[in-house]
């Protein structure tokens, strides 16, 4: 075995490993005794501690799809009343893949497997995630053309995307990224305010059957696919 500290430590279910990352640089992780340091690798006899106690074993992985109501905020962060972890209440630790703003509602992926979530997240990856929204205000020829060539946003300027008209003052929108509110701030650029937003799908994964706030396991026909389609995707 030779991996590194941040991937060590998502294997076993407990985080992410950008959550890793911070457990390291808040030294809370020792790796043979000695505070661990961003970069460290761990090779077959190391013991890493995680606040002075072994880490456990990997257990089974866990993939659940959640169709998010609105209020529910996209963090691991028990101290937030509306946590999406205290929400959901499964019996094993798991971690959102992504997020939706505390507004927004629709499909957020949950798991314990920290592999999967830069495959999914990264925008070089080019997984597809799919929104319907609606707007105050009818939406013209002008706003689909923009929104689908770019908007500058957050110092950059949106990928090119998908947008299709689908009511007078409703939308789908399909994006391969997932700047920082991106939609909301998209619109806001052209002078629309978003009235509601869900997300429908991810890469083959669809909301569809599932109401509002419950959730369910991936079928097995899913997760075979999900795992073929990230067989290439860079981590």
């Amino acid at each position: 075995m030779d991996i590194s500290l941040n991937k060590y430590i998502s294997s076993t279910g407990i985080c992410s490993r950008r959550e890793a990352d911070k457990w390291i640089e808040n030294g809370r992780v020792q790796l043979n005794g000695v505070v661990a340091q961003k970069g460290n690798r761990v090779q077959d006899g190391d013991v890493v501690l995680l606040d002075g106690k072994p880490l456990g074993n990997r257990p089974k992985a866990i993939y659940i799809l959640l169709n998010k109501p609105p209020g529910i905020t996209c963090t691991t962060d028990l101290k937030d009343r509306d946590n999406i972890i205290d929400f959901v209440q499964h019996q094993k630790r798991i971690f959102p893949i992504g997020r939706l703003d505390k507004p927004s509602t629709g499909l957020i992926l949950l798991t314990n497997d920290g592999d999967i979530v830069n495959q999914i997240l990264r925008v070089q990856n080019k997984h597809e995630k799919e929104y319907v929204v609606s707007v105050n205000k009818p939406i013209t020829e002008k706003f689909v053309q923009k929104m689908q060539s770019g908007i500058p946003i957050l110092g950059t300027k949106t990928k090119p995307c998908k947008v299709k008209k689908i009511g007078e003052k409703k939308f789908k929108i399909i994006l391969t990224q997932g700047l920082n509110r991106q939609i909301r701030r998209m619109c806001e650029f052209l002078n629309y305010r978003v009235v509601t937003l869900k997300r429908i799908r991810i890469m083959h994964i669809k909301i569809d059957g599932l109401a509002q706030g419950k959730w369910r396991d991936l079928t097995s026909k899913e997760l075979k696919i999900l795992k073929s389609n990230l067989k290439n995707s860079v981590k």
